[in-house]
């Protein structure tokens, strides 16, 4: 860290095994990416119905590009009576935040990738063939042995469709071709 960490116990005397326990988890955050600052309040909760003390422990991390708070008011948890289980739960939070921060600077955030599509736009069903017009204007071979669940005899020029490309001897061809529309899943 850059700056040293900060604690401050509000309505609680200051312990040092606290201390000691809040030193050990922020180090451990270190690791996930260069912490700037990082402040931690430790305080009580006064529930007017709850007869047990409630802790609460907030954090304020400051990192490269932002700055990442984990401040929860846990109702009455009764876990949240034992403080090493509050800081626990409020460190949990933050590392999670962290590495979310880390894989999306890092761009390690998983991307779905969306299957081609387009429309038939010929079909010769006789011969068991047709072509499909993608989205982008080009113009994409399938065979009748490529339509999923038997439905080449369902398709009809302009029915759209979801496919996977792949390069064939004449010029780019569709395999996996599969309806879309309101009764059809595409995948």
């Amino acid at each position: 860290m850059q700056i040293p960490l900060q604690i401050t116990f509000r309505d609680l005397e200051h312990s040092d095994a606290i201390e000691k326990a809040v030193r050990e988890k922020a180090e451990k955050l270190d690791q996930f990416t260069q912490i700037m600052s990082c402040r931690v309040v430790i305080g009580m909760i006064n529930k007017h119905q709850h007869k047990g003390t409630l802790y609460q422990v907030s954090i304020d991390l400051t990192v490269p590009g932002k700055e990442i708070m984990v401040s929860r008011d846990h109702g009455i948890d009764h876990s949240h009576e034992d403080i090493y289980v509050a800081i626990r739960d409020s460190f949990d939070a933050a590392r999670r935040q962290l590495q979310d921060h880390h894989r999306i600077s890092h761009h390690k955030v998983k991307v779905h990738k969306v299957p081609p599509h387009g429309r038939v736009s010929e079909l010769f069903a006789g011969e068991g063939y047709g072509r499909i017009e993608t989205a982008d204007g080009r113009s994409v071979y399938f065979h009748q042995n490529s339509v999923l669940n038997d439905e080449f005899s369902g398709l009809d020029v302009g029915t759209e469709v979801r496919f996977s490309e792949e390069q064939g001897n004449e010029g780019p061809q569709a395999s996996s071709v599969q309806r879309v529309g309101k009764h059809h899943i595409a995948g």
